[in-house]
């Protein structure tokens, strides 16, 4: 019989991601709901959408993500959205005995200062990045909500810290996007108008550990499905082990879609948390690693924004 899945947050970059990869798997039957007919911050609507419909797994996806202009522009929504659809899942699938819950955190999590690489042990040893706090508070709520009630309850819930993900189907409006969509749009925008140079926020010299999207999707069905699930615990990073400084990264995607003018850096802009590396040593333990090299994901990400400006959110 084939495994039930609900997959919150289809949509979105990951959501998509593992949509893509699910259908692949010919013994899974996922069930989805878009945003006009269930609104997840919305508990009653929540109740009666697992009440209506039955499930083995949940993969906890969805989310109000976005970038630091996003974070300092909208903290009270960041705040809000996210720990009323979080919320709402995560005792929805106690109320119906779900059999295990996947929520989707971020390495955002971690101190500002900490340690590299970051291991799951060092949550809470340290302030957080100021620029996306109002982000990492509402995935610490959610991650120490899946520990309390596996704690209290028995529960199967567990939560994965993905370093900082990019591919086909992220956000590329400048006015709330993460570090790779950004830089594509601003440089295909620059090439396209001719414009002499392009201006990228801060230094240059913070390092970003980055992992392609679909790498990710991989991960999380791995987890889910892992035989011995003694060997999970509830928090697991996972990242790439690929590394590179904004300076490099934006030097990259200049050559990648060729643009032909100078490359600046706004010093006066903040640069954000200076480094940001995974520990992923316990999922590497269980004989998963990313595959999507650097390069050719960024050219695979642009391509797809090539071919898709009709859908793109401007």
């Amino acid at each position: 019989m084939a495994k039930k899945v609900f997959l919150a947050g289809h949509k979105g970059m990951v959501g998509n991601a593992i949509l893509n990869e699910l259908n692949k798997i010919e013994d899974f039957s996922v069930i989805t709901a878009e945003k006009r007919k269930l609104d997840l911050r919305n508990q009653n609507e929540v109740i009666n959408f697992f009440d209506n419909n039955e499930f083995d797994q949940v993969y906890l996806s969805a989310a109000r993500v976005g970038g630091i202009l996003a974070n300092s522009t909208f903290p009270a929504e960041f705040i809000y959205d996210n720990l009323m659809i979080q919320t709402n899942i995560i005792q929805a699938c106690y109320e119906n005995k779900i059999s295990k819950l996947l929520f989707l955190g971020s390495s955002c999590i971690y101190p500002r200062d900490c340690n590299q690489p970051m291991k799951e042990e060092y949550l809470l040893n340290g302030f957080l990045e100021k620029t996306n706090e109002p982000y990492a508070i509402a995935k610490i709520a959610g991650i120490k909500t899946c520990e309390a009630y596996n704690k209290q309850y028995g529960t199967n819930f567990f939560s994965i810290m993905p370093t900082n993900l990019y591919g086909p189907g992220d956000n590329f409006n400048l006015k709330d996007s993460h570090v790779v969509p950004g830089l594509i749009k601003k440089f295909h925008l620059a090439k396209e108008d001719k414009l002499d140079e392009v201006v990228v926020w801060g230094t240059g010299n913070p390092k970003r550990e980055l992992m392609h999207v679909e790498d990710l999707a991989k991960a999380c069905i791995f987890l889910m499905n892992h035989p011995n699930q003694s060997d999970l615990s509830t928090l697991i990073n996972v990242g790439s082990g690929i590394e590179t400084t904004i300076y490099d990264l934006a030097y990259l995607i200049k050559e990648i879609i060729e643009y032909d003018g100078e490359l600046k850096f706004d010093v006066s802009m903040p640069d954000g948390t200076p480094r940001k590396l995974l520990d992923s040593s316990k999922i590497l333990s269980l004989g998963w690693k990313a595959r999507i090299n650097l390069k050719d994901g960024i050219e695979t990400t642009y391509n797809w924004f090539l071919n898709n400006q009709d859908f793109l959110r401007n």
